[in-house]
């Protein structure tokens, strides 16, 4: 059993060996790393000071040597797991420094616990910060061409992708965005099927207003096509004989 946080849990993840854990409260302002076999606390990180927020998602990298952990806010934070490194007094004891050194450090101890966890805790090594809060998102830490890359999920369907810089940290810089529900596409899909027609002569010779109006004129039906027009191009009636009998059924006279 690990006592992680005071605070229920909000998120926790294990590196990709299983021996390590990540864990985070509701408050959401520290975080921190045990070993999964005895229950040892490691690290552990503050987020930030100012406001309490839900984490969403914490990730190792695949060497465990980075953490990174993202909220509802704009930030999403990489912490390097490293040993916190030994402040030595360069300072001679007989010197003024040297006495307000050892003075420093023997009245550390008197402090509470809490506020020497404080002071102990690491901070962020790099951040990422996206354009939107707010929104639930899921990030993860790759390797692309020997590159270290932050990815950044959101719910509304966007993947972000950020330059790591593991020597240096930093504000990591944004390399690509990828949509990941297909509306682009659709979208593009139905712009293209709603785009009429392009003229014979292209975009640049298009149909003029005459050339409409002449259009139109030519779909117009013929006033002789109502009264029928042989295939020869004459009327029926020009080719009709009223002179000649036999052009007309036999008709009896009635004489009285």
């Amino acid at each position: 059993m690990i006592p992680a946080h005071d605070s229920p849990l909000a998120a926790l993840a294990f590196n990709t060996a299983g021996t390590l854990i990540a864990t985070a409260s509701e408050k959401g302002t520290v975080i921190r790393v045990f070993n999964v076999s005895d229950g040892l606390k490691l690290y552990e990180f503050r987020r930030g000071m100012k406001r309490c927020v839900s984490i969403c998602s914490l990730s190792f990298s695949a060497d465990s040597q980075f953490l990174c952990a993202s909220s509802n806010t704009e930030t999403v934070h990489i912490f390097k797991l490293e040993d916190p490194k030994e402040v030595k007094v360069s300072e001679e004891p007989g010197t003024w420094m040297g006495y307000l050194g050892k003075a420093l450090l023997q009245s550390a101890s008197y402090l509470p616990s809490q506020v020497t966890e404080v002071f102990n805790q690491g901070r962020a090594f790099a951040s990422v910060h996206l354009p939107f809060c707010g929104v639930r998102t899921v990030c993860a830490l790759i390797t692309v061409q020997k590159i270290p890359r932050v990815l950044v999920a959101t719910t509304d369907g966007f993947l972000y992708v950020y330059n790591l810089d593991p020597a240096e940290g930093g504000d990591c810089t944004l390399a690509r965005q990828h949509r990941l529900d297909g509306r682009e596409a659709a979208t593009t899909a139905a712009a293209t099927a709603a785009t009429p027609p392009v003229a014979d002569g292209g975009p640049d010779k298009a149909a003029s207003p005459a050339t409409t109006q002449q259009t139109a004129a030519a779909r117009k039906p013929d006033p002789q096509d109502a009264a029928g027009v042989s295939e020869s191009g004459a009327s029926p009636r020009a080719g009709l004989r009223l002179s000649d009998e036999s052009e007309f059924p036999p008709v009896s006279q009635k004489c009285e």
